[in-house]
């Protein structure tokens, strides 16, 4: 895409010098190609925003939003592996810190270290350490992260659950959302809205319910080898994960993450389990948090944050390096973060920024972050290996259709087993 449009660029400057009426600017224009997945309502706007402020701090620079549709990044990663492949890399592109970084791009050389820009920027001294920590290899750091998610959230339409007289006083177990669920049930309102057109979204819930059963301590265990795949803490999960998956609605599979929160968001459903992204789509929507949106940590996750942090990486041998540069200095800014979490639904990779700029859910989620136990998703690249993340989606794709919770556990036993997985 980049070539084609190189090209017309040369071509319409050449056409100029024939007709005698040179065109410098065109021939001389500068671009940055921005590789994301980053395409409902809210992340759009979201990205947008980044958009304008770098346009603002470089002129001339024509961004070539190279987005892909496809939750989580299951669509976006193919083609990226494709044209890193083929040597044509994006200037930079989003992704997740931990395996996903390190062993997909680092470890094959596909992306240049930004540890310079950490130190002039005095980055090390307002990102957290464990953070950090994720996006660094052999003393350099290879990511600026712009935002951190969290995975383990129970979202509701507060309106649907008080004319059901269901009330969430904080937190929520297990046996209170089931008890919930089969109130919503007997009233004819789909209690759990899923959408898994891409099964990251279910696996997502599968995800929040095996830390919800094991804690962090266990999550640790199982993703360091201390605990096996088919622990009977594992099979719990898998039963209750099972249970959770009878009060999805029946169109579950033709609807995607955001359709699933549209759904809570029009009174169709009451609960939907996806990572605070969906706080953005719930106030692109115009609703509003504590009066028509609530939220809960999943059940049995109080204490745990699951972290699904966002950067953008530096690629080795792009084009249009200085521009590159440039955004990845823009995104790492306090201005930026405090402009673009709070329409992403994010929280800041920074610890300085201003938390009156942000809502209350957000704040919460920053105060949860502060002295929760941070735990790496697998689902979203951080915790395992990406061939075990496939084997994984695997093994839930066909639990979704047979509820066999020994053949999931033992299919991911083997995945562990063929992929190391180790941390």
């Amino acid at each position: 895409m980049k070539t084609l449009l190189r090209s017309s660029i040369l071509g319409a400057a050449l056409a100029a010098l024939i007709q005698g009426c040179p065109d410098a600017d065109a021939a001389n224009r500068k671009t940055l190609e921005v590789f994301s997945w980053w395409t409902s309502g809210s992340e759009a706007a979201a990205l947008d925003v980044l958009f304008r402020m770098y346009k603002e701090k470089n002129h001339g620079v024509e961004i070539i939003n190279a987005a892909v549709t496809g939750g989580g990044g299951s669509a976006a990663r193919p083609i990226l592996q494709t044209r890193l492949a083929e040597g044509n890399p994006p200037d930079t592109w989003q992704t997740h810190p931990g395996y996903e970084l390190l062993a997909r791009y680092v470890a094959l050389e596909a992306c240049d270290p930004v540890t310079d820009l950490y130190e002039s920027e005095g980055w090390n001294k307002v990102v957290p350490k464990s953070l950090i920590d994720e996006v660094t290899k052999s003393g350099d750091m290879y990511a600026v992260l712009v935002g951190v998610h969290r995975g383990n959230v129970l979202w509701y339409n507060k309106k649907v659950l008080e004319k059901n007289q269901i009330k969430i006083d904080g937190t929520l177990t297990f046996d209170q959302f089931f008890a919930a669920a089969e109130k919503l049930k007997a009233a004819g309102i789909v209690p759990l809205a899923v959408g898994d057109s891409g099964i990251w979204a279910t696996a997502e819930i599968f995800e929040n319910t095996l830390l919800g059963v094991l804690g962090p301590q266990g999550w640790h265990d199982l993703f360091s080898g201390k605990l096996a795949f088919d622990d009977p803490k594992v099979k719990q999960a898998a039963q209750t994960y099972g249970r959770l998956l009878d009060y999805q609605n029946p169109d579950h599979s033709a609807l995607s993450w955001d359709g699933a929160v549209r759904a809570v968001i029009g009174a169709k459903a009451a609960f939907t389990c996806m990572g605070d992204w969906t706080y953005g789509e719930m106030i692109k929507a115009g609703l509003k948090e504590n009066q028509d949106f609530g939220w809960v940590d999943h059940p049995g996750t109080q204490g745990s944050f699951i972290v699904v942090a966002d950067g953008f990486t530096l690629g080795k041998g792009a084009p249009d390096t200085a521009e590159a540069v440039a955004w990845l200095r823009l995104i790492g800014s306090k201005q930026a973060q405090e402009a673009f979490d709070p329409l992403k639904g994010a929280i800041p990779a920074r610890t300085d920024v201003d938390k009156s700029k942000f809502g209350d859910y957000l704040q919460w989620s920053m105060a949860s972050f502060a002295k929760a136990n941070l735990v790496p998703s697998c689902v979203h690249g951080e915790a395992a290996p990406a061939a075990f993340q496939q084997a994984m989606n695997d093994a839930i794709s066909l639990f979704v259709a047979d509820k066999d919770v020994d053949h999931l556990t033992a299919a991911l036993v083997q995945a562990a087993k063929d992929y190391g997985v180790q941390r």
